[in-house]
Parts: C-alpha cells; structure tokens; sequence
C-alpha cells in the first residue's frame, strides 16, 4: 500500500508542477512552409493572432481596445532598446490577411522592420 501512495504523491507533484505550463501555453494552426528555419535572435518581440483575431504580446492576451497602444507602446520600447530587434509573429491559417497587415503596420509604425513569420514545417 504504500508504494502506490508514494507513486501517486510523485504523480501529484508532476501535475501541479506541469499545469501552469500547459496552461499558458496559445495553441495556433500555423501555415506550413518548406525550409522554415528558426531564428537565432536573442532579443525578439513575440506576437501572436488567433483565429478569433485577437493578439498575444508574448503570453498576455490585448484587448481589443489596448492592442494598437500596447503594441506600439511595447515595440517602440523593444525599438529603442535595440533598433535590430526581431519580431516573431505567429498568425493562425484562418487569421484574415488583413488582420496580419495591421499588426504588421502597426509594428513598423513603432519602428520595428525585422518582421519573421513563424510557420510549421510542411512535413508535419
């Protein structure tokens, strides 16, 4: 009986610790693309669009009225920082392409021009 206790208090520990990361953690249908490279840049601005079009800076969800300041506030800030900064953007398969041109103006706007798109490769 108490090996399987012991098994079990292991198993709770792996869930409690664990959860908080699968929590966080945005779950987008990429594109696939062939050669998809990841980059190397250390000091990148993460951006995401789900398919509902809503936009992640790194993991905080904007809101629909925060999105144009926040984001230019917080690439402005990346800009100043270091004018080579590198933007991730990781925009779902069904995210309009006109939603994407506006965060993508909104960025450049800031200052930011290194704009790379995260795909999936095609293999997948």
């Amino acid at each position: 009986m108490t090996p399987l206790i012991d098994v079990m208090l292991v198993l709770l520990v792996i869930f409690i610790v664990a959860a908080p990361l699968m929590a966080s953690s945005l779950r987008l249908d990429l594109p696939r693309a062939e050669g998809a490279q990841p980059s190397q840049a250390k000091d990148a601005l993460r951006v995401a669009i789900d398919a509902e079009g809503r936009v992640f800076l790194g993991d905080e969800t904007l809101a629909p009225a925060d999105v144009e300041r926040r984001l230019v506030e917080q690439a402005r800030a990346a800009a100043q920082h270091n004018p080579a900064t590198e933007v991730h953007l990781r925009a779902d398969a069904r995210v309009p392409y006109g939603r994407v041109a506006e965060v993508i103006g909104l960025l450049q706007q800031a200052g930011l021009s290194r704009i790379g798109f995260v795909t999936e490769a095609a293999g997948r």
